[in-house]
């Protein structure tokens, strides 16, 4: 099954599209959307000049296609045809260029093509189920081989140790940030709802001892 999908410049790492659904049903998306970012770098870095590859993480595979200066990539569970996602990407590309060919290289924010998630979303249901008489034609397709993309594990790839540590740590980081992110929320919050009570509650207050202390003296 396909979990993530985001496109990428090779030239500057930026990224330019994704599946916005993509990961929802998965407790440890961003640790694994953190890699891409980092494969995404040592790609602009001119670190891995394969033009197809597949690139083991886990219980998961990233498949990647670099065509015009883009990078293609998804993930998908091991078990997913290694072909399926190929072709998968193919048509990504193909209509990726078609739209947006003109207007890759001025791009200048990231997510510039944020729209394109339409047709990936799309795209995707087509793919999901491997069973279907289409995807079975696509495996049975002999013309379009796979046997020659290079696999490797994401260790190789980020390097052992040091950058998939930075890749862990930049993923709590950002999980940390989440947490004081919500916890300022809570306060201003909680500063709003006294700024907007407390004079309510003074007055009400003086009104209270006030006929207190008209009781008591009469």
């Amino acid at each position: 099954m396909v979990k993530l999908t985001m496109i990428a410049r090779v030239t500057d790492g930026l990224p330019l599209a994704e599946g916005l659904d993509d990961g929802r049903d998965m407790p440890d998306s961003e640790f694994y959307k953190q890699q891409v970012k980092a494969l995404f770098k040592n790609l602009s870095r001119g670190q891995n000049e394969a033009s197809r590859m597949s690139v083991e993480t886990g219980p998961y595979v990233f498949h990647y296609i670099i065509e015009g200066r883009v990078c293609y990539l998804t993930m998908c569970d091991r078990s997913y045809p290694k072909k399926l996602a190929f072709q998968y990407l193919e048509d990504l590309r193909n209509e990726f260029e078609r739209v947006n060919g003109n207007q890759i290289e001025t791009a200048a924010r990231p997510y510039a093509f944020i729209k394109f998630d339409t047709f990936i979303q799309k795209t995707k249901k087509l793919y999901q189920d491997t069973r279907t008489q289409r995807n079975i034609s696509k495996l049975n397709d002999e013309l379009y081989e796979v046997h020659q993309i290079m696999t490797r594990n994401v260790q190789e790839v980020l390097g052992v140790g040091e950058k998939l540590d930075q890749v862990s740590q930049m993923s709590s980081r950002l999980t940390s940030e989440s947490r004081i992110y919500a916890d300022k929320a809570k306060d201003l919050n909680r500063q709003a709802l006294i700024k907007k009570w407390a004079p309510v509650a003074i007055v009400l207050g003086v009104v209270i001892l006030l006929f207190w202390l008209k009781n008591k003296l009469w």
